[in-house]
């Protein structure tokens, strides 16, 4: 079996390249800076679904983004979930959340109005995720 992003993501998010081993997305979603990891996996809905190897790789690159989201964007919080009640397919949400958001401090889910950014502004926003992705090991870059 292929690889393939579940066309729910496809719709919401912009992909921005590739770790290793996840797909690296842009949330649509108008509030703060809301990276996606989907591991380049077939029909696999957790993560103890994954190789023990892949766990960990999906570790590293989790932490790796969390802390890019923290840094260059002085979250006050960064939250981190795989959730997949809607999307089945293993991606892992990775927010930066702020005290002045408008779903704080409560969790996004329901809790956001679903506004997406402006085209310009999600170009924009991910051309410059991928510059600061680019600092992560094996970070490549789609367009």
């Amino acid at each position: 079996m292929q690889f393939a992003l579940h066309p729910r993501l496809a719709a919401d998010t912009t992909l921005l390249g590739n770790l290793p081993l996840c797909q690296v997305l842009l949330s649509k979603e108008a509030l703060g800076p809301w990276l996606i990891l989907v591991p380049r996996r077939e029909a696999l809905k957790e993560i103890h679904h994954l190789s023990e190897a892949d766990q960990i790789q999906l570790m590293r690159e989790s932490s790796a983004v969390a802390a890019l989201l923290e840094h260059d964007y002085q979250a006050d919080k960064i939250n981190v979930g795989a959730l997949g009640n809607l999307v089945p397919q293993l991606h892992v949400h990775h927010i930066a959340r702020f005290e002045h958001d408008v779903a704080w401090p409560g969790p996004v889910w329901g809790n956001t109005d679903g506004t997406q950014r402006s085209e310009d502004v999600q170009a924009a926003l991910a051309e410059e995720l991928r510059d600061e992705l680019s600092h992560i090991p094996g970070f490549s870059p789609t367009v």
